[in-house]
């Protein structure tokens, strides 16, 4: 009997601990938005300002606000330049020097003749306060060719993440307890797997937390580089068809025709089995047709042969 009371404790514990969960979830995402300002991705002049702007006025208010929206920032620019190298290491330098890195890069070399040039790209990470300078710096690297920025608004996402991660960790708090407090192996198991789903949960929602917070304080800048393709080869680069040596002209007829006979060779490999599928029946009709033809003039050309009649009034008037 005791053991029964037990178990019907533990589990309207734990049916308290999930209604509780739901409760305290509203209760917190009204306060996480209340207090959006604690984002610890804000700089030390954003967070001093929030905290000044409280007795502000309402355009102030508002300002505040915006400064603190948990914003991704990415863009694209692509320019052509001279010299590919040149721009990659000055953009290099300028990131660095702007407090971020090169995250990918590509680089593709085109030949044309025996000139070559270089495309490729560069994804750079910047902090988010220093975006707008890295994308003026990419538009004087060369002549630009395009050029886009997006902004997304994660505040809600962070602030719901919050929350949730919150709820989570009270409820892990409660199940440790539950679980020094049991004494039976059945209610042990049972804590021991709502335990293991509750920090799974928490693990993945502070990965994404992380996630999220990385791309809003560091934005990504996507540069395109074209270096500028030759015009054209130079006269110096071709040779006149009479320059050429007798003996190479002469391998190079051959080769020709050889070519020539192999692809006619080829092309009858390919039509000779319609050539026999298709061929041989229309040419045995016409053959015989015509021979029909010519069995039907043989025999319109022939005399016709004498009426009986007419033979023997002949020979009546012979007599």
């Amino acid at each position: 009997m005791a053991r029964d009371t037990r178990r019907w404790l533990l589990a309207l514990a734990l049916a308290s601990l999930v209604v509780l969960a739901g409760c305290s979830g509203s209760g917190n995402d009204a306060a996480m938005q209340a207090t959006a300002g604690g984002n610890p991705d804000l700089s030390n002049e954003e967070k001093a300002t929030q905290s000044g702007g409280g007795g502000g006025a309402n355009s102030n208010g508002n300002a505040v606000q915006a400064q603190n929206r948990a914003l991704i920032r990415t863009g694209t620019v692509e320019v052509t330049v001279n010299d590919y190298d040149a721009a990659r290491r000055n953009l290099s330098r300028e990131v660095e020097r702007l407090g971020g890195f090169v995250s990918d890069s590509t680089q593709q070399v085109n030949k044309r003749g025996n000139r070559t040039w270089t495309t490729g790209e560069l994804v750079l990470r910047v902090p988010k306060d220093n975006f707008s300078a890295l994308i003026s710096r990419a538009k004087q690297t060369g002549q630009v060719r395009e050029a886009s920025t997006s902004t997304k608004d994660v505040t809600k996402k962070l602030v719901d993440l919050e929350a949730r991660l919150q709820n989570l960790k009270a409820q892990r708090q409660k199940l440790r307890d539950l679980y020094a407090a049991a004494n039976d192996t059945e209610n042990v198991l049972e804590i021991q797997k709502r335990l293991s789903e509750v920090q799974s949960e928490i693990e993945r929602l502070e990965a994404r937390r992380k996630s999220l917070n990385r791309k809003v304080a560091y934005s990504t800048l996507t540069v395109r580089l074209n270096e500028r393709p030759p015009e054209g080869p130079s006269t110096s680069d071709t040779e006149s068809w009479y320059d050429t040596g007798l003996l190479s002209a002469f391998v190079s007829s051959a080769h020709g025709v050889v070519v020539v006979a192999r692809g006619l060779a080829v092309g009858l490999a390919y039509g000779l089995p319609y050539v026999l599928a298709f061929g041989l029946p229309v040419a045995g009709v016409v053959a015989f047709w015509r021979r029909r033809r010519s069995d039907d003039s043989a025999g319109a050309d022939l005399p016709d042969a004498p009426d009986s009649g007419d033979s023997g009034d002949a020979a009546e008037e012979d007599g």
